[in-house]
């Protein structure tokens, strides 16, 4: 009566806005997944092989389709589709989930900025467009894979496995100039830098290790001005605290023997010894 329908996405390569490709890729696959057909009578539940019944699609009543904006210098400008090198330099990005009925599924908004209304219903009309134009290639790409398949033929990626294929990507040719490479490799290296010096001659530190050079000056850990600031502000005051609770601890320390010198030593009964009550010696005063 229920089938359990679980969706894994593996990445195998990643340039730039994977949210994008990750739920195209996951509404056509459930959209080109079979399930097994069944019957049920009574008590009695009959599952067929692809043998006996073609296999049912899934009831999908609509595509949702994820579109990433990426904003740059505070939401002056807006980008579509964002590339990997393009995220590392935006200062935030939103995500509208939408269906080609116009109809927002969820939206997310992550990043430094603040977007006002009019930012929002401008993406989300740009999304209107971006969905109706996606569904329309995934319905054709999912015609077209039907027809092929019930012609005997192979499409998609079964295409690709007797190739022994991973992907079939296809790219265009596209001429690069490469006529003032090797002036700016020249001028790069100019004023780049020189390399420091590498000792190769091997340092013994104990019997059984060894190392060659002394390697880089590690900076990890270092602390800026602002933090070294308030590290030694925070040693002063912790040493402020240990003086305190130290001159606290001798006080106490002081009023403990003072009331313990003016109390006389009781010893109990059952002790047969003889009980000595010492007292202070009174000095003789000097007179003139």
């Amino acid at each position: 009566q229920v089938w359990q329908i679980r969706l894994d996405l593996h990445l195998l390569n990643h340039d730039g806005n994977i949210i994008d490709a990750a739920s195209i890729a996951g509404i056509v696959a459930l959209c080109h997944f079979r399930r097994p057909d069944v019957s049920v009578q009574g008590e009695e539940v009959t599952v067929y092989t692809p043998e006996e019944r073609d296999p049912v699609p899934l009831s999908i009543h609509h595509m949702p389709i994820c579109v990433s904006f990426a904003f740059f210098q505070q939401g002056t400008y807006l980008l579509v589709d964002p590339s990997e090198r393009e995220e590392r330099v935006m200062d935030g990005v939103l995500v509208i989930a939408m269906n080609k009925h116009h109809e927002i599924c969820t939206m997310q908004s992550s990043g430094g900025i603040m977007l006002v209304k009019d930012q929002v219903l401008r993406c989300s009309k740009i999304t209107a467009v971006k969905v109706a134009e996606i569904t329309e290639l995934i319905q054709k790409a999912l015609e077209n894979d039907q027809k092929v398949r019930k012609e005997g033929g192979k499409f998609g990626f079964a295409e690709s496995i007797p190739n022994q294929k991973i992907t079939a990507f296809k790219m265009e040719s596209a001429a690069v100039d490469t006529n003032n490479v090797e002036e700016q490799a020249e001028e790069i290296i100019t004023t780049a830098e020189p390399p420091s010096e590498v000792s190769t001659t091997p340092i013994l530190h104990t019997p059984g290790t060894a190392q060659i050079g002394e390697g880089i000056e590690n900076s990890w850990g270092d602390l800026e001005e602002s933090d070294r600031e308030e590290a030694v502000e925070e040693e002063g005051e912790n040493e402020a605290t240990a003086f305190e609770c130290q001159k606290m601890e001798t006080e106490d320390t002081s009023t403990m023997m003072e009331t313990k010198r003016d109390e006389p030593i009781v010893v109990s009964d059952s002790e047969e010894e003889e009980v000595i009550i010492l007292e202070p010696q009174k000095l003789p005063r000097k007179t003139r």
